[in-house]
């Protein structure tokens, strides 16, 4: 039955595709020259400071570098486990404790599987350390510099994470289930064993500093769903014994040792999206009990932490007010002082926000990027960077002026960036597309735009774009994150409204030609809003979630819901049925657009379809388009292409 089931769903995504034009094989759009400008971006992926220093390494697209800060002029040397002429997948450095090797990953010996290697930085061979079989990732050196830990998914059916394209089902749902494990390889002999217990998914970890312990955030389960309910769990290296230490109310991210060992920082709080880290900053003895809040009411979304040399302080890096900033919390009093902030983005690479520290814990390296400066490595002295590298320095906006905008609502302050049209006459009345980020604990940030559905684009063709951050979001604190818990879509929406009422009063925009657009909650915002206002004249829904009941049992992540909405659907369904578009669709008149790919597991596709075809039946204009082997994240250049191309007709045609 299940396999039936299986092929009945394919077979209904083939004949979509085939209804759609171009979905697969699309023609050449007039806004493929704005979109591949986006193309030419040298996108980097990592970046790691050596620990004394001297050094840093990053991955430039799946190409790692490593470079001496001095001299100034040193060439960047490539580190590879390759002949140097291959194109591999290598990524996951991590220096050794006395900065003159690199661990790092490599598909050198087989592309469809990485392994872990060790190079010297001062010139020779990739040596190679694990001969496995599955999914290897986030190598780290032990204190001593003997052995590498790495995270290891053995058989690993898939790339692992909620983001990554599911597994089509078929057999008997559930009867395996794969686990993240610690692993340690000795770097002397090559011998590999795991260290953490085979019925726990691990998700983040840590070494303590006498290399005798590791500190991890771990639940049992499917690792997908179980981040959200993951305790602080200490594993003994030498027996691989396993103790929680701590249970939590929400979400836990970032534990991270006391330079004497005796306790644990973390980061708590409501997080939708593991990887999207927010919340307050706790410490907890390495015995357990209960943690302390060291800075209650924080106005800001720490995502990041480190401890300062001598223990007394912990380094933060913040979502701040939409923006980025570094703080430091003074562990006995709990005094935060704020070092820097800044209209931009500071990430370890991609989209992973956080620092690469010195030993020093003052010099650091980080990926910086905004709206008027593409991404580049940056080290120095927090707040006093120098770029290291000139990848991107003859890139340049597509885009007009960005003005970061506050607005309020309901007592609340709401900040949202705001795009203008390149070209911009003041004489002129424009459309306005509202953006709205996913999550929905995450934020709108400054950045360079990328091609997975980034709309900043849309400023090229004459449109305003409001990138709003209402209750919910990340950046202003724990209490304003937590502000849409049991009242999902209904105060965020209201805030989006009075940032459109903001924006129309005091912008050239035409209150008649208003659009809206988001991806995975931003897509459910774009589904729920059509159901509640008409005040939208066209909308594009990625990725989104139209009946959060059938929902529950569908996505690969359930246990997100349940702090947002205070208990499972089978325990509260009526508070379930109160956010879900489909109970209002009836409601709907605006034109939609409709875009998922078909092995998503955050969002699944059937969501998509029973908008689609709420609104076919309403005789609401709309199109669907599904994309083959895609997960969350859609990956494939074309279908980005396709997506980008799609979204910028439907504004026009709508709003022009």
């Amino acid at each position: 039955m299940l396999n039936r089931l299986a092929m009945c769903f394919a077979l209904l995504v083939a004949l979509l595709l085939a209804a759609v034009p171009g979905s697969a094989q699309r023609q050449k759009s007039s806004h493929d020259s704005a979109f591949d400008a986006l193309f030419e971006l040298h996108t980097i992926r990592e970046v790691a400071i050596s620990p004394d220093g001297e050094r840093v390494a990053w991955v430039e697209h799946s190409a790692i570098y490593v470079k001496a800060l001095s001299p100034a002029g040193a060439i960047p040397l490539r580190i590879t486990a390759g002949n140097g002429s291959q194109t591999l997948e290598e990524h996951g450095i991590a220096w050794a404790p006395d900065s003159r090797e690199l661990a790092f990953l490599s598909n050198a010996q087989s592309s469809d599987q990485l392994q872990l290697y060790v190079v010297p930085v001062e010139g020779g061979a990739a040596r190679q350390l694990t001969a496995l079989k599955g999914a290897l990732d986030k190598p780290m050196w032990s204190p001593d510099g003997k052995a590498v830990a790495f995270l290891f998914m053995e058989n690993a059916p898939r790339t692992p994470g909620p983001f990554a394209p599911m597994t089509l089902p078929s057999g008997v749902i559930g009867a395996k289930v794969y686990e993240q494990r610690i692993a340690l390889v000795d770097v002397a002999s090559g011998h590999v064993r795991e260290i953490s217990p085979s019925n726990l998914y691990v998700h983040q970890y840590e070494w303590s500093p006498d290399g005798k312990k590791f500190v991890a955030t771990a639940a049992p389960g499917e690792g997908d769903a179980n981040w959200y309910v993951a305790e602080i769990y200490t594993f003994d290296v030498t027996s691989g014994e396993a103790r929680s230490i701590y249970k939590p109310a929400h979400q836990v991210a970032f534990p991270r040792w006391s330079p004497d060992g005796q306790s644990i920082a973390f980061i708590m709080g409501l997080m939708s999206d593991e990887g999207s880290n927010g919340g307050e900053i706790y410490l907890l003895p390495t015995s357990g009990g209960e943690p302390r809040d060291l800075a209650p009411g924080l106005k800001a979304s720490p995502c990041w932490l480190e401890w300062r040399a001598g223990g007394d302080e912990i380094l933060l890096l913040e979502n701040l007010d939409g923006a980025s900033g570094i703080a430091t919390v003074n562990v006995a009093s709990g005094k935060v002082m704020q070092i820097w902030t800044g209209p931009e983005s500071l990430s370890a690479g991609g989209s992973s926000f956080w620092l690469s520290l010195s030993r020093d814990g003052n010099t650091c390296a980080v990926v910086r990027a905004s709206y008027t400066a593409p991404p580049e490595v940056c080290v120095g002295p927090i707040g006093h960077w120098e770029e290291v590298t000139h990848l991107n320095r003859g890139l340049r906006p597509s885009w007009g002026k960005v003005e970061s905008l506050h607005w309020t609502n309901e007592g609340l302050t709401i900040q949202g960036w705001l795009v203008y049209p390149r070209g911009y006459d003041p004489a002129r009345r424009y459309p306005l597309v509202v953006m709205v980020h996913g999550g929905p604990a995450s934020m709108a940030r400054p950045h360079w735009a990328t091609t997975f559905y980034d709309l900043t684009l849309l400023s090229e063709k004459g449109y305003f774009i409001l990138n709003p951050n209402p209750r919910g979001s990340l950046g202003e604190g724990e209490a304003f994150t937590r502000a849409n818990v049991r009242d999902f879509g209904y105060g965020d929406l209201r805030d989006i409204l009075a940032g459109i009422d903001y924006v129309v009063r005091n912008f050239p925009v035409d209150d008649n030609r208003i659009g809206i657009t988001g991806w995975s909650y931003g897509g459910y915002m774009t589904m729920w809003a059509v159901t509640q206002t008409s005040r939208f004249h066209a909308a594009v829904a990625g990725a989104g979630m139209s009946d959060l009941l059938s929902y529950y049992g569908e996505n690969d992540i359930d246990q997100w819901l349940i702090p947002f909405f205070g208990a499972s659907v089978y325990d509260d369904p009526a508070v379930y049925a109160r956010s879900s578009p489909i109970t209002f669709i009836k409601r709907v008149k605006t034109p939609t657009l409709i875009l998922v790919g078909d092995r998503d597991g955050e969002c699944p596709a059937p969501q998509s379809f029973e908008f689609w075809h709420a609104l076919r039946d309403l005789g609401v204009e709309n199109q669907l388009v599904v994309y083959p082997d895609e997960g969350h994240n859609i990956e494939d250049p074309e279908h980005r292409r396709d997506i980008f191309a799609r979204t910028v007709d439907w504004f026009d045609r709508h709003l022009k």
